[in-house]
């Protein structure tokens, strides 16, 4: 009876061993095969290195984002740019002249604008006309100029003179920074095609006249030119198309130099020659005080016309030559301890 009372109970407790086992087998597979899905962990922040990576000679002006990564379920957004996001400007004036056109200049081979010494390209049409200026940066008077194309949100294009550019980069950077073009008008303004000028002093007149403009800018002009006194030296033409350097004369010229000049002359000079040609590139001067008192009436007076500003812009910058770099910068006795480039040194990461 004992022995028989003694293996029932055996039977009973190994059938619930068994049991348990199978429970706890089936129960393991069951964890192997259906991982428990865990919260995903926010992005670390980008290291300070990530965040300051730009190319060489551009500004970082960008605010960069110190948001976490996007969940996997969404495409993560693309990173901050690492070059300068130019927004586009909002004009205050809802009666503005405005740029009606911009157009890009391929200066490959050394082409020339203005109708008053070269005679190919004729890219204007009726009504239209290109704001060109010359001679500066000058205090008070450039930027009493860029204050009157700032109120009519339209844009001009500036030969500086390098000598200038050097005496007040500070204004010639807001030329650049208001979105003008800037190109150039030789080191010191004499008149190249001088009998007493060699070819090289021409060319060493015009080298160091980018450099400066470069130097001023911080970063490389565009490929453009005027010969001081609209003298063109015929070398310096042949040679203009080895750099690849756009020539532009003009097709009327305000006359704002002249002793004489008033800023009513000088409405008056443009006005009656544009009304005769029906467009064209005008010619001026932000070193003179008489054109930047002239320059509101003269918008206002365009677009009373009909008359549409077409701003120039350049396919490429130009690249200046290293040995005329380094020669402005010992006679302006600029320390020369280190030669990167502002952009590289000082940036902006977030504005």
């Amino acid at each position: 009876m004992r022995n028989a009372l003694g293996l029932m109970v055996a039977s009973v407790i190994a059938a619930v061993v068994i049991a348990a086992g199978g429970w706890f087998f089936y129960s393991s597979r069951a964890e192997q095969a259906a991982p428990k899905t865990i919260a995903a962990r926010a992005a670390d922040p980008l290291s300070a290195p990530a965040k300051l990576s730009a190319k060489d000679d551009v500004e970082t002006t960008a605010a960069l984002s110190g948001k976490p990564a996007a969940p996997a379920a969404a495409p993560a957004p693309a990173p901050a740019p690492a070059f300068p996001v130019q927004q586009k400007s909002i004009c205050a004036n809802p009666n503005a002249l405005g740029v009606a056109r911009v157009v890009e200049i391929d200066t490959t081979g050394g082409p020339g604008f203005g109708f008053e010494h070269f005679k190919q390209f004729d890219f204007l049409t009726d009504k239209e006309v290109v704001l060109t200026f010359d001679d500066g940066p000058w205090p008070n008077n450039t930027p009493a100029v860029l204050k009157a194309l700032a109120d009519e949100c339209t844009k001009g294009l500036f030969f500086a003179v390098g000598k200038h550019a050097t005496y007040h980069p500070e204004i010639l950077r807001q030329v650049l920074a208001q979105g003008h073009t800037v190109g150039s008008h030789t080191w010191s303004h004499v008149n190249l095609n001088s009998k007493k000028m060699t070819e090289q002093q021409a060319k060493d007149e015009v080298e160091k006249g980018f450099s400066a403009v470069k130097f001023a800018l911080g970063t490389n002009p565009a490929p453009f030119f005027r010969f001081p006194q609209l003298q063109h030296n015929p070398a310096i033409v042949s040679y203009f198309g080895t750099r690849n350097v756009a020539m532009f004369s003009t097709d009327l010229d305000s006359f704002d130099f002249r002793k004489e000049s008033t800023p009513d002359k000088i409405v008056s000079n443009v006005m009656t020659r544009l009304d005769k040609l029906g467009k064209g590139i005008i010619l001026m001067h932000d070193f003179q005080k008489h054109t930047a008192e002239a320059l509101p009436t003269l918008l206002a007076r365009l677009k009373a016309g009909g008359y549409k500003v077409v701003q120039i812009k350049a396919k490429t910058t130009f690249q200046t030559l290293p040995e005329y770099d380094e020669a402005l910068l010992r006679d302006l006795k600029v320390p020369t301890s280190s030669a990167r480039p502002i952009s590289t040194v000082v940036q902006t990461v977030s504005q």
